[in-house]
């Protein structure tokens, strides 16, 4: 398990062993005071969004709705009213609608409540559903999506159903509130499931009790401190509520894994017969720098996340970096001082011996097995890895909805309800706010301009309808359009000045395109394409917004940063492979693995959750950030077996220069704590894969795949049959890069040679 370090190196891990030993009750203490803090974050709590983007021309889009309407669009939501005994255009039924509201009127938190009552009659008309014996409401909240997602529960509670009433609550905020409920739920499901499976596998790997617990208790600790961060930083930057179950899903497989190296070693070493403050010093001496890079891997990894600038997936990045980094400082430290504690307690429980797995020697008989034939290996299994990967080229992409959350929850029943009881409410609407560069957008240029923008829009393929002030539903030519606007008649002044005030504020007035195109298809987004294309309003543009737009806005966002994270995190791993292993060749290969292992799963994940095969029955866009999340997190964790194993087949074959031992000796003496630490960890993100919400479950089973694919497939069978074939070569390196090497305290310059 050891890499080929520096002494000085070694020796900083072996002090820390000794000092863990000897202050083992002041490390405890600290580690205590840390977990208090964490319980006192956790309490606190943070306030979790469904994640912004930045500067993208939907955001600026909701930005200019927000500054006409007074308020930003997510923080208005529905109140669906319904009664099976009365009409919705009764005054009983109107009456008990108008009290349930009134309870709203005063309330602090309220911004302003509009019913049928207090609509103007064209709107009032689409909000009552005569054959469902339903109405609804819109009631806006004050302050930003962070404000109104706190004071949403308060309110919610205070909306009463009239007797014999039924009251469902529909929209941004309700979806945000029901899907953090339903994330926190299924974060303790998966994680009341996940540490049991792991506990189970590490009685079987340890075979007693206090060993097996020790890794689960060092899990708990690193994922309640991250978690505690996540929900600290939160109060500063935009946080996801994925972050919480993403950094729970890595945390607790790497501390476990870590922990498993640790615990491991640390028997190794007492086995051999040293003392316990030897057998400490000389775990941590040997175990460290695997941890140290392995948490390093999967930090960088995820640091590929802060590319994403401007978007949550940076503040992602840094949750997902600092609970790894946790982990790994609590294998290092708490777990060793409670390894000093227990002394000769750490044998206490133990279980029958019987074999588990293959018996001894078969992981060498293995690797020789496929460098006899590593043609015969090698393609039959790059065909299967390589076929799974082919569904990823159809991938289409769209952002998490209501449509997520299971029936159920309030927010989809009411979205449900809208949908089928008010149509026009409910149509997918394209919003496009028209900018004019100053002064007001009620001028006759500029007016007759909209007209003519609007009629333009309304001939497009897919288009229902089109609201705007100038759209008024009669057969109107431009001209009286345009004079009424600007001088109405004395019995429409108040109708048309209520319009300008719902529509137009300054140089900014507000066309809607409504369209019964389902917002995940292909013709929803080339209809906001087709009007991006023909933005020009006179003077002014158009800014085209709502979710298709953002759909389309956020998969070119990922795009376009893509390139530049998974160039980073490949170069770092590449760099940091040539320092450890003194090769060309080898981190060449590794990347390439890795890539092969990763395609397998995303070809899954598009198989399965976006066509809708096995366990899902309805598929969905996958969501625009989980190829890039799941690339970081995933290359970083594949380096942890890379570097094990290939650390030790480079120690044998620095001592006997024979490849073909030197494969075989490697897998012997890493296999068995692959296996067990790959176990571990589909455990873990298998128990994930059982979440209610799609983007969770999917990042569940796509990592849990993964390593499985990378632990068996890629490190038992590809990884020995192209070391064969590439022989010699495989160590071979420039002597200028050796010379590097060496000057950075790697190795010696001489210790590979210059041909192969």
């Amino acid at each position: 398990m050891a890499l080929r370090l520096t002494p000085r190196a070694t020796h900083v891990f072996a002090a820390l062993g000794s000092f863990t030993y000897r202050r083992r009750w002041l490390v405890l203490a600290l580690a205590g005071l840390f977990l208090l803090g964490a319980l006192a974050a956790l309490v606190r709590g943070g306030t979790l969004t469904s994640g912004t983007i930045r500067d993208l021309e939907s955001t600026r889009a909701e930005a200019l709705v927000a500054e006409v309407r007074g308020h930003p669009t997510e923080t208005a939501f529905v109140v669906i009213f319904r009664s099976v005994p009365l009409e919705p255009k009764s005054e009983a039924f109107r009456a008990s609608m108008r009290r349930a509201l009134d309870g709203l009127r005063d309330d602090p938190a309220v911004e302003s409540v509009t019913g049928p009552d207090d609509a103007l009659p064209v709107v009032a008309a689409d909000m009552i559903a005569p054959d469902a014996h339903a109405a609804f409401a819109l009631v806006v909240l004050r302050g930003d999506v962070k404000t109104a997602l706190r004071a949403y529960s308060e309110v919610r509670a205070r909306l009463v159903p009239p007797e014999g009433f039924t009251i469902s609550c529909t929209g941004h905020v309700p979806f945000m509130h029901d899907l953090d409920a339903t994330l926190a739920h299924d974060l303790l499901r998966a994680e009341i499931v996940s540490l049991p499976l792991a506990l189970i596998v590490l009685l079987l790997v340890f075979r007693t009790a206090v060993a097996a617990i020790l890794p689960v208790g060092v899990g708990a600790l690193a994922v309640a401190g991250g978690v505690a961060a996540v929900l600290t930083l939160s109060h500063w930057i935009d946080m996801a509520q994925y972050t919480i179950n993403v950094c729970s899903l890595i945390g607790l497989g790497v501390a476990v894994d870590y922990s498993l190296f640790t615990v491991s070693r640390y028997r190794e070493e007492l086995a051999a017969g040293h003392g316990y403050e030897q057998a400490l010093s000389r775990a941590v001496a040997r175990v460290g720098p695997v941890v140290a890079f392995s948490g390093g891997a999967v930090a960088t990894g995820l640091a590929g996340l802060l590319f994403f600038e401007g978007s949550y997936l940076l503040a992602m990045g840094i949750g997902g970096a600092i609970v790894v980094l946790l982990a790994v400082l609590f294998a290092l430290t708490f777990l060793p001082a409670l390894l000093a504690v227990l002394g000769p307690r750490i044998h206490a429980g133990k279980l029958p011996t019987f074999r588990l797995g293959p018996g001894e020697g078969f992981f060498h008989r293995l690797a020789h097995a496929v460098m006899r034939r590593p043609f015969l290996v090698l393609i039959p299994t790059l065909s299967v890895l390589l076929t799974m990967g082919v569904p990823f080229f159809h991938l289409r992409m769209a952002a998490t909805d209501v449509t997520v959350l299971g029936e159920a929850s309030e927010a989809r029943r009411g979205i449900d309800q809208l949908r089928r009881d008010f149509p026009r409410a409910a149509k997918t609407r394209i919003v496009v706010p028209v900018e004019f560069p100053s002064g007001s957008a009620l001028t006759e240029e500029r007016l007759s301009a909209l007209y003519d923008f609007t009629h333009r829009i309304g001939s497009l393929p897919g288009v229902a309808d089109v609201e705007s002030l100038v759209d008024v539903g009669l057969p109107i030519s431009k001209a009286r359009v345009v004079s009424g606007l600007l001088r109405p008649p004395k019995a429409f002044a108040a109708m048309v000045e209520a319009g300008k005030k719902l529509t137009t504020k300054g140089g900014v007035t507000l066309v809607n395109v409504l369209t019964d195109l389902p917002p995940n298809t292909d013709e929803a987004r080339a209809l906001v394409r087709a009007i991006r294309a023909d933005r020009r309003v006179g003077d002014g543009q158009a800014i085209v917004g709502a979710a298709i737009a953002a759909d389309l806005d956020a998969t070119a966002f990922m795009r376009s940063h893509a390139p530049r994270a998974v160039g980073f995190v490949v170069g770092v791993t590449l760099v940091v492979l040539f320092l450890l292993l003194g090769s060309v060749i080898l981190p060449l290969k590794a990347v390439v693995m890795n890539f092969v292992s990763i395609a397998g799963s995303f070809g899954a994940l598009v198989w399965i959750f976006q066509d809708g095969h096995l366990f899902v029955r309805d598929g969905r866009p996958i969501e625009p950030t989980l190829p890039v999340l799941l690339f970081c997190a995933l290359f970083g964790l594949s380096m942890d077996y890379e570097v094990l194993m290939l650390s030790r087949i480079k120690e044998a074959w620095e001592r006997t220069h024979d490849n073909v031992h030197a494969v075989g000796e490697g897998l012997e003496r890493t296999a068995g704590l692959i296996t067990s630490a790959a176990a571990i960890m589909v455990a873990v993100f298998g128990a994930f894969a059982l979440a209610r919400i799609v983007v969770i479950m999917a990042v569940g089973f796509s990592m849990a795949l993964a390593v499985a694919l990378d632990a068996t497939l890629v490190r038992m069978l590809l990884v020995p049959a192209t070391m064969r074939l590439f022989g010699h070569l495989n160590w071979w390196a420039p002597g200028w890069m050796r010379a590097i090497r060496s000057a950075l305290g790697f190795g010696h310059a001489g210790e590979a040679p210059d041909e192969p």
